[in-house]
């Protein structure tokens, strides 16, 4: 028999406030159906289920995060749509191509977004700009020193997601 806190009890409770409170947010009863699932999926992922005292605000939390996530993802999907819409047709790459590069944007945005903003910036101004670190400090207006740690701590953020989160 499910406990007060199992997750079955959990979602037969909320379900439905949390969809219902997702379709108001997103305006799409489809994408709302999906993140409330996702939510839930996100849930049994943590395990915590005894540590939740107030499954709604907990539930929301989560759900707030992946809508942020849906808004980002879409985001970065037109980007690249917009971008396709101006490379001449022989150029524009397959779908599979285009739908592994927009998985790969995501990804580079999430993984961005992890680092401060600072250290982000110069880190886009040095690889995006190709910009030197005298003149990332310049417009920055912070020293050299700072910049280059900058750039080293973006550096090993990626090299470590890269490298040692994969095995």
């Amino acid at each position: 028999m499910p406990g007060a806190n199992s997750i079955e009890d959990i979602y037969v409770s909320h379900h439905g406030w949390l969809q219902g409170w997702l379709r108001h947010r997103l305006k799409n009863a489809e994408d709302a159906a999906d993140l409330a699932q996702d939510t839930f999926v996100r849930v049994m992922q943590r395990r915590q289920l005894q540590a939740i005292c107030e499954p709604r605000p907990y539930l929301r939390t989560i759900a707030r995060g992946l809508v942020i996530d849906l808004w980002r993802h879409r985001d970065i999907e037109r980007a690249w749509l917009e971008t396709l819409a101006q490379l001449p047709e022989a150029h524009v790459p397959s779908p599979e191509i285009s739908s592994l590069a927009i998985e790969a944007l995501v990804a580079i945005d999430r993984l961005l977004d992890e680092l401060p903003e600072r250290a982000r910036t110069a880190f886009l101004m040095a690889k995006l700009d190709g910009m030197s670190c005298p003149q990332i400090a310049e417009r920055l207006a912070v020293s050299l020193a700072t910049v280059e740690r900058d750039i080293a701590k973006a550096l090993r953020h990626c090299y470590r997601l890269e490298f040692e989160d994969s095995q």
